[in-house]
């Protein structure tokens, strides 16, 4: 007997949030329906996040916005914090939606196997046009880019010592050791 399961929606999870279900301090994100608890972020992941946030600000154009784990509404289902985003500037009572994003980058010290096997190809199915997975165990970053009917076509692995740049963005380039490093 297959058991039925019910997804909630993006508004019934901010409602949770409103009457107090889900606590404010809580580290939740809502992933195909389901509430997942988000891993607790160590230093090197929060180092990393901030050298990319410090040097992506720098370089993306004035038209663009660098958000720091923040929602990104991708669906009825499905609002993912990852933990940085390039996304066209949205008006302030409007969540970022996939045709705004450029590029999500998500940075796995612990969570690579999520990352990767859940949440990139959840950015697919919505079209979002580039993913990073930055596996700081492995010191690479993992470029997904070119996605057709929900998968990315083309994977890239970038180490120390290269340089990566936005598939929509070719002017911003980051140096890999700078990201992984510091």
């Amino acid at each position: 007997m297959e058991v039925a399961v019910r997804r909630i929606s993006v508004d019934e999870y901010y409602k949770m949030a409103e009457v107090g279900i889900l606590k404010p301090d809580e580290r939740v994100e809502l992933i195909a329906g389901e509430i997942v608890q988000m891993s607790p972020i160590g230093i090197r992941h929060m180092n990393c996040v901030n050298r990319f946030n410090k040097r992506l600000t720098k370089l993306v154009p004035d038209e663009f916005i660098v958000s720091i784990q923040n929602p990104i509404r991708l669906s009825e289902n499905d609002e993912p914090q990852p933990d940085i985003v390039i996304a066209r500037r949205v008006e302030d009572d409007e969540p970022f939606r996939p045709k705004d994003i450029i590029l999500v980058i998500e940075v796995a010290e612990t969570t690579y196997d999520y990352d990767r096997n859940v949440k990139v190809p959840r950015y697919a199915d919505e079209g979002i046009p580039e993913v990073w997975l930055v596996n700081l165990p492995e010191e690479a970053i993992e470029s997904f880019t070119n996605p057709i009917n929900g998968v990315y076509t083309e994977v890239r692995e970038y180490r120390i010592g290269e340089k990566i740049r936005p598939a929509l963005l070719p002017s911003v380039a980051v140096d890999v050791s700078d990201m992984l490093k510091g």
